[in-house]
């Protein structure tokens, strides 16, 4: 057998500590994932000041208190506490980093959570926090075989293990993974000399002439993932979906991967799921309609028979394709189907969405806000899941749909294309229904040929068992990333 390599994995959000997204649920799960597999692996983040130090158990270390790191021409202490990341099957030692003035003074992660707007010295916050990652290792003498870097706010951890402490760090192989590259950390020139790198390296981490968290990240990584194979060859191709980075990932096109995220099966499950009206599985999938139910009840809608419930949970913006839904809503709404979602976002689609539920009433329904416990009854309840997003990366609710035999309705992009694949009822293949422009009549037809099916009840039968039956847990994508880590120690 393989002997077990050291990993730390470094992000900004990792479930249970802070949660904005899919970034917290990837940083909790695949680490537990690969620890099960018997490596060595610890996470490290940053302790915002939302994070209670008494319910997260986190305590401190007495060799990692009050160390010196410099941010531009000053200098700011930092402590790294300890805690864990569990499940009921493992325990992954986490390190918290802390700071006063940088991280515990702000409730919010990345912005203000009352103005909605980014903190002014995010720069120095995550240059403090990249540079705090390598010093810990120092002072703990741990050199890990692997870092694993995640999204922009840990760019620089690759770039300062191989300029400024590449001495210490030159048999660590260096892997960073981009969850979206929507946000880049692109900072105005000025935060530049704050890295305080060498002049030779600024052209590594510099975009437009501003300081560029991810570049750095691309530049001086072994390897670098995304998060769907899809998605990989859509920003290698795409000016757009690279977000201008096309050139420097271009020139490293050879070092880069697409893995899938995984599903949570501890958390996201029908069979042991404590938030559905009634747990189900393969089985037993005629058991989800006491959670359509129930979920009906909740949007306050009449329970039809042989009628579909389309579900869905969502952001509300430009790249989650809500126009779609909003341009052609009465055409919808002429079928016979009912609808219900869950999102907050931009407040025009919120208006727009609240005003179709207002005109169909026994049709539609819209939650404002977030709210996990629907989220999971959503995924239960309903029949059919629509994600018509303009770009995914990787996407995990059609993921979760597939799990809970509920069939995705999504567009052909990113994470989306790799998961979800055309049901043919000639030969009893595929698991949802696609379509492959990003417009509102394409996408009507997809779920046209969805409700045409779901009226054939042996047929529907079909495509709900062939979800179920995937593979899609955490086990499968943490053994490709253990691979790519030991054919990088080779």
């Amino acid at each position: 057998m393989a002997k077990p390599l050291s990993i730390l994995f470094v992000s900004s959000e990792i479930y249970p500590f802070a949660k904005t997204g899919g970034l917290a649920d990837v940083s909790y799960s695949l680490p537990l994932a690969l620890r099960e597999l018997g490596h060595d692996i610890r996470v490290m983040m940053p302790k915002y000041g939302s994070i209670s130090e008494r319910k997260n158990r986190i305590h401190e270390i007495n060799r990692l208190r009050d160390f010196p790191i410099p941010v531009g021409d000053t200098e700011s202490l930092a402590t790294v506490k300890s805690s864990s990341v569990n499940n009921p099957r493992s325990k992954v030692q986490a390190y918290i980093t802390t700071n006063h003035n940088y991280f515990e003074a702000k409730k919010g992660f990345y912005s203000d959570p009352l103005t909605g707007i980014d903190y002014p010295d995010n720069d120095e916050r995550f240059i403090f926090f990249n540079r705090t990652v390598l010093e810990t290792c120092i002072l703990l003498g741990w050199f890990p075989d692997i870092i694993h870097c995640n999204d922009w706010q840990t760019g620089l951890v690759p770039a300062f293990a191989r300029t400024e402490y590449a001495q210490e760090f030159k048999k660590a192989k260096i892997i960073y993974t981009i969850h979206n590259f929507g946000n880049q950390g692109s900072f105005p020139a000025e935060s530049i000399a704050k890295t305080r790198m060498a002049p030779n390296v600024l052209p590594s981490i510099t975009h437009d002439d501003r300081l560029n968290f991810m570049k750095a990240g691309i530049a001086y990584s072994d390897r670098i993932t995304t998060v769907s194979p899809t998605y990989c060859s859509e920003i290698l191709k795409n000016k757009q979906s690279s977000n201008g980075l096309i050139t420097v990932l271009k020139e490293r096109s050879d070092k880069m991967f697409g893995i899938l995220d995984g599903v949570d099966m501890l958390t996201w499950n029908p069979k042991i799921d404590p938030l559905i009206a009634k747990n189900y599985d393969k089985t037993t999938v005629s058991d989800k309609v006491y959670s359509k139910e129930a979920l009906l009840h909740r949007f306050r809608l009449p329970m039809r028979s042989n009628t579909p419930l389309i579900g869905m949970i969502s952001r509300l913006n430009e790249q989650k394709g809500i126009k779609l839904i909003l341009e052609v809503a009465d055409q919808l709404f002429a079928e016979n189907l009912q609808f219900v979602l869950l999102g907050e976002g931009d407040p025009a689609l919120e208006a727009g969405l609240k005003e179709v539920a207002a005109r169909y009433p026994d049709k539609a329904s819209v939650k404002i806000g977030f709210d996990d416990e629907l989220a999971h009854l959503i995924e239960a309840g309903a029949d059919m899941f629509m994600m018509p997003s303009l770009y995914e990366p990787c996407g995990l609710n059609q993921q979760y749909s597939l799990v809970y035999g509920t069939v995705p309705i999504v567009r052909s992009t990113g994470g989306l294309a790799d998961t979800v694949r055309e049901f043919s009822p000639a030969t009893a293949t595929g698991n949802g229904f696609v379509f492959q422009k990003f417009d509102s009549g394409e996408m009507l037809d997809a779920i046209r040929r969805a409700v045409a099916m779901y009226a054939r009840t042996d047929v529907w039968d079909i495509v709900v068992q062939n979800g179920m039956s995937e593979d899609l847990s955490w086990g499968r994508s943490a053994r490709q990333y253990s691979e790519l880590y030991r054919s990088l120690i080779k």
